[in-house]
């Protein structure tokens, strides 16, 4: 028989075998095929893309988004959950069934590649290694074969290989190698991969995100969760088991003149206290780069309601007798007493001031165009009374720019900030999160560098004693990538050994 019939009845063999294998086996073999993962890794990433390009409706401004679409988008996009595609079944089946593929796939390959490591190829045939894509024959001498093996040995050191000296029917063999645990890089990047997909998974069946608007003094232990229904938004409280109080909000301008826009603010931070029953107080900052996290809730700093306000205040006040100006400063919310014993107390700040048709205290808009602060002013005699301080020169024969308390009133300064700050909560009691995009985002990141960087190099030397002091030398080796830095380190290898045989 030729070796082209049996080839050919060798493959027929292999068809017909997996023709008849049992539906259960090939149905494996499918789910475990390295193809069929990639296909559904590509799938998985134009889902993800699909997610980033449609606004899902989770997300702040979807609002305004589903209002922009024609009818016939809402109801496609509707149809295919497109508005919320990360927690849709086909999202997750896919997660589930690329989940299965890894570890089949895992575990379909994981023996031959552990075998590397366990059970490595020590020795070969001279025509074996004469096959291989880098190999070589070098005539050296030496007083005897354990010379020529040192010799050897020592070469293959200087270029990084471990050696291995063995002999097997009366010749000997140097086998060296290099980066062999990258043979495992494959199983590394699944087990990242996995952890990704498991904890986001967790995340999104057990945890939850939700706002909450903070302004200084507002004291809360319930949050609000929103529920979507495409345009239709169901809020519904939820109890915590502690109570947030907001004690300072804080927004770092870039120009302290300027307004207190996105294009403005180098950084909002919110000051927090949390009064838990059981851990006791807990005081923490939380800003744009610098979330807080307390028994799985991540405090995140995510908007800020841009109606002006201010932080602290400096007062100037004119007596109306004979006598110097007096300055004091106030914090929001804050209090203060002035030399004489009057008490004054922060009652609000208004960007623009003006009174509403009911005669209370308003603004026409949200920008700083006539601030005023409104005070409680008590005497030390129990006389109490509302002082209005603006910003500008107001004239004493309007009620709200006479003197009062004895005092003339104006705000002279005051730093600028929002009237409230939002503060996104995402809960997640297992900390899936972290561990998923952390320990498994950077160790995907890890596991790829080490799999396409560092490649396993393996070399192989068999001695044969051609006449006294004379041996032949043959050379072969592979790699499993970077083929031509591979046959680059074999051609240095092969001229050290000819130098060293010259000397």
């Amino acid at each position: 028989m030729s070796v082209a019939e049996e080839a050919l009845n060798n493959k027929t063999g292999r068809i017909s075998a997996a023709k008849t294998a049992p539906i259960l086996n090939r149905i494996l073999d499918f789910l475990s095929s390295v193809k069929f993962g990639v296909v559904l890794l590509v799938i998985l990433v134009l889902f993800s893309l699909v997610g980033m390009l449609i606004i899902q409706q989770n997300v702040n401004g979807f609002d305004a988004y589903y209002a922009s679409l024609t009818p016939a988008e809402k109801l496609v996009y509707g149809s295919l959950r497109l508005f919320d595609i990360y927690h849709s079944w086909y999202f997750e089946f896919l997660l589930l069934v690329l989940s299965l593929n890894i570890v089949l796939a895992s575990i379909d390959h994981f023996p031959s590649a552990w075998s590397f490591i366990s059970r490595p190829k020590l020795d070969a045939s001279r025509k074996w290694l004469l096959g291989q894509k880098q190999s070589s024959i070098i005539e050296m001498h030496g007083e005897n074969d354990r010379t020529v093996v040192e010799n050897v040995s020592q070469v293959f050191k200087r270029h990084g290989f471990k050696t291995h000296v063995t002999e097997k029917k009366g010749k000997l063999f140097v086998f060296g190698e290099s980066g062999r645990w990258n043979r495992l890089g494959a199983y590394i990047v699944h087990i990242a991969l996995l952890t990704l997909f498991i904890g986001h998974f967790c995340s999104l069946q057990f945890g939850f995100d939700a706002d909450i608007r903070m302004m200084p003094g507002q004291t809360t232990n319930e949050i609000q969760l929103i529920e979507f229904n495409l345009d239709q938004q169901e809020r519904y409280a939820v109890g915590l088991p502690f109570t947030i109080t907001c004690t300072d909000i804080q927004q770092k301008l870039i120009d302290p003149k300027g307004s207190i826009e996105i294009i403005n603010t180098l950084d909002w931070r919110t000051q927090i206290r949390i009064d838990d029953p059981e851990y006791g107080a807990v005081v923490a900052d939380v800003s744009l780069n610098k979330p807080f996290e307390y028994r799985g809730y991540r405090f995140f700093q995510a908007s800020a309601i841009t109606l002006g306000s201010a932080r602290n205040m400096t007062l100037e006040l004119t007596p109306q007798n004979d006598g110097g100006s007096l300055t004091i400063n106030l914090a929001r919310n804050g209090s203060t007493t002035l030399p004489d014993g009057t008490k004054v107390d922060y009652e609000a700040f208004f960007p623009d001031f003006t009174f509403n048709s009911e005669g209370k205290p308003d603004t026409r808009s949200a920008a700083y165009n006539n601030p005023a602060v409104v005070l409680n002013v008590t005497t030390p005699s129990s006389e109490k009374s509302r002082v209005y301080a603006f910003a500008g020169n107001v004239s004493d024969k309007i009620p709200v720019g006479a003197p009062k308390a004895g005092y003339k009133w104006r705000l002279k300064e005051f730093e600028k900030s929002p009237l409230a700050h939002v503060l996104s909560i995402k809960y997640d009691p297992f900390n899936a999160a972290f561990v998923a995009w952390y320990i498994g985002g950077f160790g995907l990141i890890g596991a790829l560098c080490f799999v396409f960087f560092v490649s396993h190099r393996r070399i192989w030397a068999l001695i044969d004693k051609k006449a006294e002091n004379h041996f032949e030398v043959v050379m072969g080796g592979n790699t499993n990538r970077n083929e031509q830095g591979f046959e680059d380190k074999f051609k240095n290898l092969i001229q050290n050994l000819a130098t060293n045989e010259r000397q």
